[in-house]
């Protein structure tokens, strides 16, 4: 069993596919309790679990918080019950406070005390796999796999390509790649190929022999035993990707205004937040190209499919004077769908922190996370994610990205079955900043508080 302090080990390739044909085997992974991350599977044996702190998953939780015997969390073919088992506490599904027994249908978080839980439908992956951390940053068990992947084509001395969602982090993936390859010794050197004028890609590039520059290297020769990493390639003008391919074809490389090439010997890494072959498609990328750099392609999963993770990033966020994280604080931030992934995450932890320290608040909780972090900020971002309460739900946000607008909070109204308080959590606002909201678009308010 895996606790906070035995996550820190990797398991090594081929640790996630131990599973076999087994049966998927539903329950809980407790990914955060009393301040600390850590990553505990709990299966439902029985389709039942009782949770409290002496025995959670055979250990007992480091939280004073959760009552001797807490709650209670089954799981049959109707969905999943949560019952509170009169705790002092207090036990939250997805942001709403269970009293009695409830059913689910999705549920996505539970909280009891200071103690935060995934629901997971096969608790299996996180028994043979935990999430590890050190320099090259937080890995949990789907991005392990990933990584996996590009280690084993680097040792091959393939090419990869990496497709992702913006902030997944497609270069700690490159940087990876190059740790795990025959040219680890040579140096790793990055270039973001749509954000560089065309003009001046190629000198880049390929390094000049001429004019005012005369004998500037270009990062293929800056690369030379290492890997070159080209992020979104696909922005990468025509001419630039013929000379490239002969580069990468012949092993020489000819700068601007030279007479005779250069060897080089490089291994090229590329990344792009877009599917390629469509570019290709499109004719705005040589399909000759994409062959050379997609022999591997690897995929990074958004921060929303590596939930286990997120107590961990934000952990690492934290500087040394920063208020201990209420899993209240954790709570908010698996809600919420991050566009902009981890990256994100980290910027409006830090931003959270500060706030709290404005405020002089001992504890880091919900209501210090800005009302429109991790929320898309317009209707061309906007993404459907699972709400609170497990129904597919689009938030839209003004351009200050501040509040919803009025059809996300009819919507949230609507799945809440017009309970305020549970729209406002879902929406990441107050009750009151809810209310008022209401107010001025005429809706009616409930009056079951």
């Amino acid at each position: 069993m895996r606790t906070g302090a035995d996550t820190q080990e990797d398991t090594g390739p081929g640790s996630e596919r131990t599973e076999g044909a087994k049966p998927p085997r539903p329950g809980l992974v407790v990914i955060f309790s009393g301040g600390t991350p850590l990553l505990r599977p709990v299966g439902l044996d029985g389709g039942r679990v009782m949770l409290g702190r002496e025995d959670v998953g055979g250990q007992p939780l480091p939280d004073d918080r959760v009552s001797r015997l807490h709650a209670e969390v089954g799981r049959d073919p109707g969905g999943w019950s949560v019952t509170d088992l009169n705790s002092r506490n207090g036990t939250w599904v997805d942001g709403v406070q269970v009293t009695g027994r409830r059913t689910f249908t999705a549920p996505r978080t539970l909280r009891v005390g200071n103690t935060v839980a995934l629901f997971t439908e096969d608790v299996r992956r996180f028994e043979v796999s935990g999430v590890t951390t050190g320099p090259e940053g937080v890995r949990g068990p789907a991005l392990r796999a990933v990584l996996e992947r590009v280690a084993l084509a680097a040792a091959a001395n393939e090419g990869v390509l990496i497709t992702g969602e913006s902030g997944t982090g497609k270069e700690l993936a490159a940087r990876a790649y190059h740790r795990a390859g025959p040219h680890a010794r040579g140096r790793f050197v990055a270039i973001h190929c749509a954000a560089v004028p065309a003009a001046v890609v190629e000198r880049l590039l390929f390094g000049s022999k001429r004019g005012a520059e005369a004998g500037v290297e270009g990062y293929l020769q800056a690369a030379d035993r290492g890997v070159l990493f080209l992020d979104e390639v696909g922005g990468m003008a025509p001419e630039v990707q013929a000379k490239l391919l002969r580069v990468l074809e012949t092993g020489e490389v000819l700068a601007l205004g030279a007479s005779l090439p250069r060897p080089v010997d490089v291994r090229v890494c590329a990344a792009s937040l877009r599917d390629l072959s469509g570019a290709v498609a499109a004719g705005q990328l040589r399909a000759d190209l994409y062959a050379r750099l997609a022999r591997c392609e690897v995929h990074l999963p958004p921060l929303r499919e590596r939930l286990e993770e997120v107590p961990w990033l934000l952990a690492q966020a934290m500087d040394a004077g920063a208020p201990e994280m209420h899993a209240s604080f954790v709570e908010a931030c698996l809600a919420r769908p991050w566009p902009g992934n981890v990256r994100e995450l980290l910027g409006e932890a830090k931003r959270a922190v500060r706030e709290a320290q404005a405020r002089g608040a001992g504890t880091l909780r919900a209501e210090h996370l800005a009302l429109g972090a991790g929320f898309p900020l317009s209707s061309e971002d906007v993404t459907p994610f699972i709400g609170f309460r497990g129904a597919p739900v689009s938030v839209e946000l003004d351009l200050a990205g501040v509040m919803p607008d009025r059809a996300a909070v009819e919507a949230a109204l609507a799945s809440q079955e017009g309970r305020v308080s549970e729209a406002a959590r879902m929406l990441g606002l107050d009750r009151a900043q809810l209310s008022r909201l209401m107010r001025r678009w005429g809706m009616a308010s409930d009056s079951e508080e």
